[in-house]
This record gives structure tokens, sequence and C-alpha cells, in this order.
């Protein structure tokens, strides 16, 4: 029996990205190792920011963005920002919420 072609638009998703991300996913040992390595770091990012003024995309989610512009070879950091803006594995890896907004590419 032929299923029926129905859009479904919703306007909330109950699913998170983490429940999308397969168990099984080679990206999620790397994440383990990544998240890891950048706690480690997070004391000298620190003390590199300013106290005071606007608050900046944490270093940590760039370098994130940036290992997967090296692993799916994304050309630019305009493509890695729409791929940001609609794929869940790169918001999961990242660390951005589904209605997150992707930051300005300039």
């Amino acid at each position: 029996m032929r299923g029926s072609d129905e859009r479904s638009e919703g306007l909330f998703s109950y699913v998170s990205c983490e429940a999308r991300v397969p168990a099984s996913h080679p990206l999620r040992p790397i994440r383990a190792i990544v998240d890891e390595a950048l706690e480690v770091m997070s004391p000298a990012f620190e003390g590199l920011y300013s106290k005071i003024g606007r608050p900046s995309i944490p270093p940590e989610k760039l370098l994130c963005a940036l290992l997967l512009q090296a692993f799916y070879s994304v050309r630019s950091e305009r493509q890695l920002m729409e791929q940001l803006d609609y794929n869940l594995l790169f918001r999961w890896f990242v660390g951005l919420s589904m209605d997150a907004p992707v930051w300005d590419v300039t």
C-alpha cells in the first residue's frame, strides 16, 4: 500500500540533535576526544579574552567548526556557515541547538 505524500512542516521539534546522530557514527568518538582536549584548553582561552566588551563566539565552537571543515572538505567559511545552518550533524558536533542562530560569516 502506497503511503500518502503529506508534508509535515511542524513548528516545533521534540527530538534533539543528539538523538538524531547514530550511536555508531564516526564523529562520536572524535567529539569525545575533542571535548576532552578543549576542556583542558579552556583556562588558556579564558586568559586570552577581555572581561569587558561584546561577547565573542566561544573559541571551542570555532575550533569544532574548523575540524568539520577539514573532515568534510568544506571549501570556505561561507559554505561552512551554510552547512551549520541546516546540517544537524554539524550542529551537534559544534554544540549548537536546533534553533541557535549561525554566526555571521564576515
